[in-house]
Order: C-alpha cells, then sequence, then structure tokens
C-alpha cells in the first residue's frame, strides 16, 4: 500500500468547476473524498474509483498508476465546448460584461492531455470519460493575470451544464477517432490536414495512439514517417467510443 501524500483538489481556477463535476457524477451510494492507498479519491462507487481532473494529466499520472495496481478507476475531464466569459471589477464581484468566447473545445482536445499519460491507456482497469462541457469564466481586473489577458487573472470556473459525455475504455475507442477518410499510411501532417488541425495537433494524436500501440510506424515519406493503424480491441464490451448523452 502506498504511503504517498494526499494530493490537494487542485488550483483556485478550478475549484468550482471540480465540485460542480462531483456533485453531477455522483450517484446514491457514492462516498466522496475517500481515502485509498494513500490518496484522496474524489468518488468511490462499489468497486470503481472515479477521480476528476480538469486539467494538468501530469499531476495526477503517479496517483493514477499507484491506484490502478488494485482497483478499477475513471478518469473524468471537462473540456468546454462552450465558453462564457465574464469580467469582474477589482472588487472580485461587479460584472463589467459578459461574453461568449469564440473557441469552442471538441473531443480531439483530449490528446492535449492524454500526452502525459498514453501508457495508462491499455490498462485494462483504466476507463477515461470525457464530458463537452458549457462554463462560465470570471475573469478579474486585478492586474495580476498574463500578459496574454492583459493583466486580468482567471478567477473561477462554473459548470453550466454538460452537452455529451464520451467514455473510451481501450485504445480501440481511440483509434475510432482516425477519419475514415484518412489514407492506410499517413503522416501526422496529413492526418492534422485531415481533421483541419494544427500541425502540432496532428503530432500529439499520433505519439498519443503510438504509445497505446493503436497505430505503428511502417515506413518514411521524405523525412516524414508514415503510420498504419494496428488491430487493437476494447476493454469495453461494445467496440468503440461510447457516447452516453
Amino acid at each position: 500500500m502506498s504511503t504517498a501524500p494526499a494530493p490537494t483538489i487542485g488550483t483556485y481556477q478550478e475549484k468550482s468547476l471540480h465540485a460542480a463535476l462531483k456533485d453531477w457524477i455522483a450517484a446514491p451510494g457514492d462516498l466522496t473524498e475517500q481515502p485509498v492507498d494513500g490518496y484522496v479519491v474524489d468518488l468511490v462507487r462499489d468497486e470503481e474509483l472515479i477521480e476528476i481532473q480538469t486539467r494538468n494529466f501530469s499531476a495526477i499520472k503517479r496517483k493514477l498508476a499507484v491506484l490502478l495496481q488494485n482497483h478499477a478507476v475513471r478518469l473524468v475531464h471537462p473540456i468546454p465546448a462552450l465558453k462564457w466569459i465574464v469580467r469582474l471589477d477589482r472588487d472580485g464581484t461587479t460584472v463589467l460584461s459578459r461574453r461568449r468566447s469564440p473557441k469552442r473545445g471538441k473531443l480531439l482536445d483530449i490528446f492535449d492531455e492524454l500526452v502525459s499519460i498514453p501508457h495508462l491507456i491499455a490498462h485494462p482497469r483504466f476507463a477515461l470519460e470525457v464530458l463537452l462541457v458549457e462554463v462560465e469564466e470570471t475573469r478579474c481586473q486585478d492586474g495580476q493575470g498574463s500578459w496574454r489577458r492583459r493583466g486580468w487573472s482567471i478567477h473561477d470556473q462554473i459548470l453550466v451544464g454538460v452537452e455529451s459525455q464520451h467514455r473510451f475504455h481501450g485504445p480501440a475507442d481511440f483509434a475510432a477517432l482516425l477519419p475514415a477518410t484518412l489514407p492506410e499510411l499517413f503522416t501526422s501532417s496529413e492526418l492534422a490536414a485531415d481533421l483541419k488541425l494544427r500541425r502540432g495537433q496532428g503530432q500529439k494524436i499520433v505519439y498519443c495512439l503510438r504509445h497505446m500501440q493503436a497505430i505503428e510506424i511502417v515506413g518514411k515519406q521524405g523525412n516524414a514517417y508514415q503510420y498504419a493503424r494496428t488491430d487493437v480491441r476494447s476493454h469495453s464490451p461494445q467496440h468503440g467510443c461510447g457516447n452516453d448523452s
């Protein structure tokens, strides 16, 4: 049994969103904030441990590795498909403006975080659940934020609603995200172009799929590696990415 210290829930930006998601996911009979193998787990449902991580998978990868030694673990991660930006005055309460962010999160954004734990995807006791959500992000004019936000600090993120759920049980579920129009052999640039993503995003997807052995290197096209799908199986009873919406 591990004696690793129990981590805190997260940074101040994550408090409200994390708590709201825990309330949204919780079912009658669930146990909350339970000590398990030296860590505090968000929810315990029968034999399953449910952990909510709003960002930064690298901060939780050791915890997941320890818990998976003896337990089934479901990691839940929200992606803001719709975000409202609310600007507050220096007092932290007076609303100055509210607008809809032009950026829309999508399911493929999960690979931005997945690069920290692609090796865990093939674990038979691991499941990942992605929630596409609507959030309200409050920002405070305190002069302490990044230069990109011109000194505005992110004060909190509040859950407005959940648009859809997508559960992944193994490499096959992630391989199912590859577009049907993708050729049998492809490069990361070709994948990015097919998905209308930046090249860097295509490289992250390829990195993750390769490490979970959903694709493999089969050759080169100039200086670029060529990849092909492998024959992978899902851990779930039904093959493919589950959409519970």
